[in-house]
């Protein structure tokens, strides 16, 4: 029996397409009494759905693979990013991406066992911090046209659901991102964004005035000059949230 509350383990979870590169890994990770493999996987989607079910503490993440790469994995967690995870890869021109997504370090194939130690030791450190201090999410990270953008969620005005999308629309631009809006709207720091109708969220530092229409629906006014459908299923809830007890039926 430990004479102190014995540490948890950190729960590790190994993604490359090769076998034989898994096995690399998973051979030197086994070597540390600190690290607990809950799952290797061979693809992209294999991973996404583990990491998702399992909640590992670290993930050693291939770049290429086939159908879903590393940052298709990364844009579709989201807010549910382990707290290090560590790109394996044998292409170097990925590395400012990868650092840019929120990983912690990048490895180049093929590679030593001191620069494997290396890396797990800024995981290890990145893991007791994290542990200490949960991360909020602030940037959420877009694949387009072969490159990854990082948008910052306080700039986002508004977003509505696109079938199995979320276009995020800042200023004139509109940016779409592979996850519903049901993931992001858990996602979302509630004293920012609400959900005004079951296929829009809105910034709510973005909203300047409610508006009556002839059908008896409100609409929600940006100060942009956009104007969005809010159902009467929200309305209380944005009102409350705006500090607004009562309506007339022109704009606030």
């Amino acid at each position: 029996m430990c004479p102190e509350p014995c540490p948890s383990k950190i729960r590790t979870v190994v993604v490359d397409d090769e076998p034989l590169a898994r096995s690399n890994i998973a051979v030197l990770l086994r070597l540390d009494p600190e690290i607990e493999i809950v799952r290797e996987c061979g693809s992209g989607m294999e991973a996404l759905a583990e990491i998702r079910s399992r909640r590992p503490d670290l993930v050693f993440l291939d770049v290429q693979m086939p159908e879903c790469d590393g940052f298709d994995v990364l844009e579709m967690l989201g807010g549910e990013l382990p707290l290090a995870v560590v790109f394996v890869t044998a292409y170097d021109q990925y590395a400012l991406r990868a650092f840019e997504a929120g990983a912690l370090d990048y490895m180049l194939k093929p590679f030593d066992n001191a620069r494997f130690e290396r890396a797990l030791g800024r995981a290890k450190e990145r893991i007791r911090h994290g542990k200490l201090q949960p991360r909020k999410m602030d940037r959420l990270a877009i694949k387009r046209a072969g490159q990854v953008w990082f948008l910052k969620i306080s700039e986002i005005d508004w977003i509505e659901a696109a079938d199995y999308y979320a276009c995020l629309h800042i200023g004139p631009k509109a940016h779409l991102l592979r996850r519903s809006i049901a993931e992001l709207e858990q996602e979302l720091d509630e004293s920012i964004f609400c959900r005004i109708h079951r296929s829009t969220i809105v910034n709510l530092e973005r909203v300047r005035g409610l508006k009556l229409n002839e059908d008896g629906e409100y609409e929600v006014l940006l100060g942009n000059g956009t104007k969005l459908r809010m159902s009467r299923r929200y309305r209380k809830e944005l009102q409350s949230r705006l500090g607004v007890e009562r309506t007339s039926h022109s704009a606030i």
